[in-house]
């Protein structure tokens, strides 16, 4: 990261104070994850076929694949939000320890959504288990099957920082030659040629 204005390198009240606000903002993006998880992702059919037992109605539904591919889906998309919108509002100001904020509040995000995710509805589906007749068609809860799944959020936050900052210094390097270039040409003109 660039050296910030005044910066010691210490953890002053300014940091500790975007450190936990990209740790805060993050994990809130977390909850809301979770709960659009929740409302797109499918859910396999299952069929009660004893008192507090079901099975799946279909053995090659694709509903598992399809939760998965969601989860993956909405968590990269809200890596991307947290790194870029974390990047501008708090990392350019705050330095280091606003992108440590992003990057462990991302990895919380991704925490929470599955908790959300998984939990919603879950409560209605140990019901049904419990005290629907045998026959009956319900719908079961939802699961990520591929806990890989949970990196994406942190990979693609850490990613869109790191790229802002790559952007950032060459910016400020093509200022600091245009700037130099530009004085160099003023020592170099007409009238000092004589």
């Amino acid at each position: 990261m660039r050296e910030r204005s005044g910066g010691q390198g210490g953890l002053t009240k300014g940091r500790l104070a975007a450190f936990l606000a990209a740790l805060a903002g993050s994990a809130l993006l977390g909850i809301v994850a979770g709960l659009i998880w929740a409302a797109v992702a499918p859910r396999p059919l299952l069929q009660e076929v004893a008192r507090g037992e079901a099975i799946l109605v279909n053995a090659e539904s694709s509903a598992f694949i399809v939760a998965d591919a969601w989860f993956c889906l909405i968590t990269a998309v809200g890596g991307l939000i947290t790194g870029i919108v974390g990047y501008r509002v708090l990392v350019r100001r705050a330095g280091a320890a606003a992108a440590a904020g992003l990057v462990l509040g991302a990895l919380a995000a991704a925490l929470l959504a599955i908790w959300v995710g998984e939990n919603i509805g879950l409560e209605t589906y140990n019901h049904l288990l419990a005290s629907s007749p045998i026959g009956t068609f319900f719908n079961g809860s939802l699961a990520l099957g591929a806990k890989s799944a949970l990196a994406f959020w942190p990979l693609l936050t850490s990613v869109a920082i790191l790229l802002a900052e790559m952007g950032a210094r060459r910016s400020a390097q093509a200022a600091a030659r245009s700037r130099r270039t530009r004085t160099g040409q003023g020592d170099l003109g007409p009238d000092r040629l004589l």
